[in-house]
């Protein structure tokens, strides 16, 4: 009957803990306010959906060249190990609402001194051994949402670190795309300025013979010369960034200075059939912007938790084992002894500490608001700005190639009217040299329209894979 009645006390103090489970002080996370004027339907000419980026970045180098970068990169590896850390505390997170057991085994000899009262009572010193196997459960039931909170906090953690990693590998994927074609436009330029080279030496063995026959002076050979040594100093600037160019790709891909393997043309095999009309809610697929809002996630799970603590908390501790004097005995019914302790512990006087607590987590939630804002804003300017520059190069890509054609023109006029008597070299040498300027302007015209497609594909979240 007595062990019937502490049985009954259990089940009832089990009752309370599971109704007090309903009266929880944490709120439900709700996603954070947008800025204000912040429109989710007035984006146009965007990615029209998140592509991999085999289908956006086609050419068969710079794909191997980005799986490489993956594989390799030691930035990725950091971010892959912050996604095990975090995935550790998570667990952690979700097991906190089980009790913790802990065994242990205890020896201990003792001997009284005859000195004292009790020893004078005993009259002579006795040897005490005993012998101690004990567990012992501890549980803190999760009554004001606290336990369900730290998980959250945890969860928003691993999640804010997968959402990293994302944000590495589409910046990893961005630097490789635009280094490469960086590459692929120097080589282009080093076909020009080879090309110029060759033109520019026949020019001064034209001249040469133009001067023998007394139709031009020394002056306009020498002019032609030093064009053509000028051609010679830009083809080894050219090289010199070619070199430096292939030593930062390299390190990119995690690999030591070498060669890049590369397209022999610049052709540009990167897709532009991607611009069409979306909404802006691409832009809540950045993982930056993702981050962000797990960021903000987790200060609000630190606000309930910071909540909680003006509450009581409950701990149930129960012990038990086996205890004796003699070895041979320990496993007896008689040396089984356990107990059951409940506690329960409301702050009243803590320094302030738990207010303080409680004022910096509601400060530190609006910091990571505005924070979060701030990150959506600053998202919608960069599609914006790749967007507008990938529409102005493509308009004046045209212009620039018009602008050649005319340059061609005149070198093609002028030297026709310099054989003929009637025009000065001066003429022919500004026609060749804007020439040369508007030809190397479109290599670089291009390779500014790819790479804000490449900005344009990054600022929308990378797309998937």
């Amino acid at each position: 009957m007595n062990s019937f009645y502490k049985f009954s006390k259990y089940i009832l103090l089990l009752i309370i803990v599971v109704g007090l489970q309903s009266c929880v002080a944490t709120k439900s996370y709700q996603k954070p306010e947008l800025p204000n004027g912040f429109l989710t339907d007035t984006f146009v000419d965007s990615l029209p959906k998140q592509v991999a980026w085999q289908e956006f970045l086609t050419d068969s180098y710079l794909q191997e060249h980005i799986r490489t970068a993956l594989s390799n990169n030691n930035d990725i590896r950091i971010a892959l190990q912050n996604i095990e850390q975090s995935k550790a505390y998570l667990m952690q997170g979700k097991a906190a609402y089980l009790p913790t057991l802990n065994v242990g085994a205890n020896y201990s000899h003792s001997v009284n001194s005859t000195n004292t009262m009790m020893g004078s009572l005993i009259g002579q010193r006795r040897h005490i051994d005993q012998y101690d196997l004990t567990a012992t459960v501890g549980w803190e039931p999760d009554i004001w949402g606290k336990i369900t909170s730290q998980k959250n906090m945890a969860e928003a953690s691993y999640l804010q670190t997968l959402a990293a990693h994302q944000a590495v590998k589409t910046e990893l994927i961005a630097m490789v795309a635009s280094t490469y074609f960086e590459l692929l436009a120097l080589d282009e330029q080093k076909k020009i300025a080879e090309a110029t080279i060759a033109n520019r030496e026949q020019s001064v063995e034209t001249n040469q013979a133009l001067k023998s026959s007394g139709r031009i002076t020394e002056v306009a050979v020498k002019q032609a010369e030093a064009q053509w040594l000028s051609a010679q100093s830009l083809l080894i600037d050219i090289n010199n960034s070619i070199k430096l160019k292939e030593n930062a790709f390299n390190i990119l891909l995690g690999k030591m200075p070498s060669e890049v393997e590369r397209s022999a043309t610049y052709s540009g095999e990167i897709s532009t059939d991607l611009v069409r009309e979306v909404p802006t809610e691409y832009v809540f697929n950045r993982p930056d912007v993702i981050a962000s809002e797990m960021v903000f996630r987790n200060v609000f799970e630190q606000v309930n938790v910071a909540r909680t603590n003006f509450f009581p908390t409950l701990n149930i501790t129960a012990t038990g084992g086996f205890q004796t004097v003699d070895f041979s005995k320990i496993f007896d019914v008689g040396s089984l002894f356990g107990n059951v302790l409940g506690g329960l512990t409301q702050p009243i006087f803590n320094k302030r500490q738990i207010r303080t607590q409680y004022e910096v987590s509601l400060s530190e939630q609006e910091k990571a608001l505005y924070s979060y804002q701030q990150t959506l804003l600053l998202a919608s300017k960069e599609i914006s700005d790749a967007m507008d520059t990938f529409q102005s190069n493509e308009k004046k890509l045209s212009l620039k190639e018009k602008e050649f054609k005319a340059y061609s023109d005149a070198v093609e006029y002028s030297e026709e009217l310099l054989n003929n008597g009637m025009a000065s070299y001066i003429e022919v040498l500004t026609a060749k040299e804007s020439q040369l300027s508007a030809e190397l302007s479109i290599v670089n015209t291009q390779l500014a329209k790819h790479l804000a497609l490449i900005k344009l594909y990054k600022s929308l979240g990378g797309g998937v894979n």
